[in-house]
């Protein structure tokens, strides 16, 4: 998909995906994005996603990019984003000098730009807390909240590490978590460890049935920011059957494109964090077999 006419196909594919939730790409930001990844684009995994606590951008998500790659620096290298002497833009290599790591990805906003890269960890080789404590870029928060973790079994289950370059954050994802995780009084327990909000009926209700659970950290604060559970939705336009949901946000569900098999596949989260609780939505357009994310909760189905 390296060719103007391909990358223009499918900048159509996400201005139409964007137009079900009213949103108008930034075709000035988003092309030198798609020119900057375009030889790896045919083989990536793209997914789409929206949260309920920003609907006016639409998120695109490039993954399956290999080891090796460093899809922050080929950023900086393409001006998408400011270099930065901040730790945050320097974990993405550390990681890579010292985890087994099949794949990278990148996430960018059809308005607002290049925003995030995600590192994958091999399904069969979860990675542990305490190692990845010690990598210097690390926000000191992990480390320190290393107690919480262990109490609730996922010191030793860590699946992937996401870096937010514009919010400074880093998003640390566990796979496997111990089926006690998923229980309402486990997950009032430990909203009230970290000092979030009593979760409402419909966060737990959505934890029962979630696969996957991750954390947000950051470099400014001790404590852990925000927690979010994920479920599948192995055929996304049930989305608006299991879960009451936006007009706008079960629209796109029953909507979005996809270019595989008879039904789109999604990701719904609930994420709380000290303002509350919101919802994403993310649906795949294209997945490429073999991927670490198809095998992972793509493959759970």
């Amino acid at each position: 998909m390296s060719g103007t006419a391909e990358l223009e196909s499918l900048y159509s594919v996400m201005e139409e995906t964007a137009g079900l939730l009213d949103i108008t790409p930034s075709r000035d930001r988003v092309w030198p994005i798609l020119d900057a990844y375009a030889p790896l684009i045919p083989q990536a995994v793209i997914a789409f996603r929206v949260a309920t606590r920003d609907t006016g951008d639409l998120d695109c998500r490039f993954t399956a990019f290999p080891r090796g790659f460093d899809p922050y620096a080929h950023a900086v290298a393409h001006s998408l984003t400011e270099k930065t002497e901040h730790p945050v833009g320097s974990l993405l290599a550390d990681l890579e000098e010292r985890f087994p790591i099949p794949c990278h990805g990148a996430d960018f906003g059809l308005v607002g730009g290049f925003k995030k890269t995600w590192t994958f960890f091999p399904v069969e080789d979860l990675q542990k807390l305490s190692d990845l404590a010690e990598v210097p870029s690390m926000p000191p928060s992990l480390g320190g909240n290393r107690d919480f973790y262990a109490r609730y079994g996922l010191d030793d289950k860590i699946s992937m590490v996401g870096i937010d370059y514009p919010s400074r954050t880093v998003n640390v994802y566990f796979l496997g978590a111990p089926a006690a995780c998923r229980e309402p009084e486990t997950v009032r327990a430990m909203m009230r460890d970290i000092g979030l909000p009593e979760p409402s009926a419909a966060m737990l209700a959505h934890a029962a049935q979630a696969g996957g659970i991750y954390t947000t950290l950051s470099w400014d604060s001790p404590a852990i920011q925000r927690i979010t559970f994920a479920a599948l939705l192995p055929d996304v336009r049930e989305l608006p059957e299991r879960f009451d949901v936006d007009p706008r946000v079960a629209g796109f569900a029953r909507n979005a494109p996809h270019t595989y098999g008879a039904v789109g596949k999604g990701l719904y989260n609930v994420a709380s964090y000290a303002g509350g609780e919101y919802f994403k939505l993310q649906t795949y357009y294209q997945i490429s077999e073999g991927s670490v994310e198809a095998k992972g909760l793509l493959g759970r189905t």
